[in-house]
């Protein structure tokens, strides 16, 4: 009875591992899924890089621009003639000559001005790249998240079976020595609990690599997790989703502003072939350290200023068909873009169509994996007691226990996927980023949109930022994970409900 008793509360505490991702109150200092959000938020290298990308993106908006505005330059000379022709006799033996130029285009067909149009565009498709990457890090962090909850729980309840299987084991080989079983049960109890001790190995090794891939993602250790809260804003109809995706997903809106691009890009092209028309201006001083004139220096100046102003008008007459194959080629190049809309358009509808289906499939299992664990609960509670009298074999017993078993693993994995696929869900529909979290309060979230308003107008040639250097943090110093569990007390009336 006393082994009973054990197997009992053994089986009743693996039950309530099972109830892990349900929900159940957490224990005090617990980290929740918006703190490692948040921490992922902060200190990703990739989402990080992303930023440094999309601010690279944003200087191209004033390298264009400065193909418009005027061009001012100084050119200083020194020359030393050191053979000059027989036939000269007034030619300087030296010469220094210092001047500013002035050039200010005026009309160039265009191509400025489409080019900073290309620009903008491939600014906001930058940071809707940006949003992408920020909602696939975040997709990447819960899966993580919950990879980890769910391999705590998968080792827990391996570690009761384990449990489980070792009393068991040593019940049969007390009857077995009185008589009352046979080497036959003694040899299947050694078999189940031999399978199960490789099950708890593996489970192990499961459990590190989830919480080695949290600490890549989100830069700390995984501490007691708490169960993660309700995904908000999960729609009612795959068709409202699929509606929702079509207006807000990032990348579907990336692909149409580089087709907006690629169109401003075409007018470049064809700005090859106009007339292009600027003033320009220039001084000059120079100075022959009194050698012009050789014998008679004296009849010349030996230093003058000039300066000179103009208009330039250049009107391209025939290029090699040049400007007609780089608008040709421009053209292909914006079809390839319109292309790619209407693919990354494809491509957004089976995203989120795959992932309502992943999402409503999960949530279906849920309910049949929770049914399954309380008819396996019970039956194991009955297939002991008929065992208890004779009436059932060892062999009934372990196979019971090896229901309840794969029926809790089942659970714990049906909530971990249907929550991975609802926040999928949400990231194709364009509401998993920040802003739709609400990770303010881990600090102001970053807006691209702020560095862009900052660099837009700049034309100071000597604005620099400051020297680069690294935002995310190293998890070198992290100690390695290992598969220890913190168990947690649970009330003796926990059941798999």
């Amino acid at each position: 009875m006393a082994a009973t008793a054990g197997i009992s509360g053994r089986l009743m505490a693996a039950l309530a591992i099972g109830t892990m991702l349900a929900g159940l109150p957490a224990a005090a200092h617990a980290e929740t899924l918006r703190e490692a959000l948040v921490g992922a938020y902060n200190t990703n290298p990739n989402l990080q890089a992303a930023r440094a990308q999309q601010r690279a993106t944003d200087e191209n908006v004033p390298i264009q621009k400065s193909q418009g505005l005027p061009n001012a330059s100084a050119t200083a000379q020194h020359i030393e003639f050191l053979r000059n022709s027989p036939n000269s006799f007034t030619a300087p033996e030296r010469r220094i000559q210092i001047g500013p130029d002035l050039q200010v285009p005026i009309y160039s067909g265009g191509s400025v001005k489409n080019s900073v149009k290309a620009a903008k565009q491939r600014v906001g498709a930058g940071q809707a790249d940006l949003r992408g990457t920020e909602s696939a890090i975040f997709a990447q962090v819960v899966a993580a998240y919950m990879d980890v909850l769910r391999t705590e729980a998968v080792v827990e309840l391996s570690q009761a079976q384990v449990a489980f299987l070792k009393v068991n084991l040593e019940a049969t080989t007390d009857r077995f020595e009185i008589g009352d079983l046979t080497r036959t049960d003694v040899a299947q109890s050694q078999s189940r609990l031999a399978v199960a001790e490789g099950d708890l190995r593996g489970a192990r090794a499961n459990l590190i690599g989830a919480r080695e891939t949290y600490i890549e993602l989100v830069g700390r250790a995984p501490t007691d997790l708490e169960p993660p809260p309700p995904l908000p804003g999960l729609p009612e109809t795959v068709g409202e989703a699929v509606v929702s995706a079509l207006e807000n997903n990032p990348d579907l809106i990336a692909a149409k502003e580089r087709a907006k691009a690629a169109n401003y890009d075409s007018e470049v092209a064809g700005s090859g072939r106009l007339p292009t028309l600027g003033v320009f201006a220039g001084l000059d001083y120079t100075d022959y350290f009194g050698t012009l004139g050789g014998p008679i220096s004296s009849d010349f100046s030996q230093s003058e200023t000039t300066a000179q102003a103009g208009v330039q008008l250049t009107i391209p007459l025939f290029q090699g068909g040049r400007p007609a194959a780089q608008q040709r080629q421009a053209y292909a190049r914006e079809s390839a873009a319109l292309e790619q809309v209407n693919a990354t358009e494809r491509s957004v509808i089976a995203q989120v169509r795959a992932a309502w289906s992943s999402w409503q499939a999960a949530n279906a299992i849920i309910a049949s994996s929770q049914v399954a664990v309380d008819a396996a609960a019970l039956s194991l509670e009955g297939v002991r007691a008929e065992n208890s009298i004779g009436n059932r074999t060892i062999l009934d017993v372990l196979n019971a226990e090896q229901e309840l078993n794969s029926a809790q693993v089942q659970l714990v994995t049906a909530r971990r996927n249907a929550y991975v696929a609802g926040f999928s869900l949400l990231a194709a529909m364009g509401r998993a980023e920040a802003r739709d979290l609400n990770l303010e309060t881990g600090g102001p979230l970053y807006d691209p949109q702020v560095n862009y308003e900052r660099v837009r107008g700049k034309i100071f040639d000597w604005d620099r930022d400051p020297e680069p250097q690294a935002i995310s943090t190293r998890t070198v110093d992290i100690p390695a994970p290992d598969a220890t569990i913190e168990v947690q007390q649970e009330s003796a009336d926990v059941t798999g409900d």
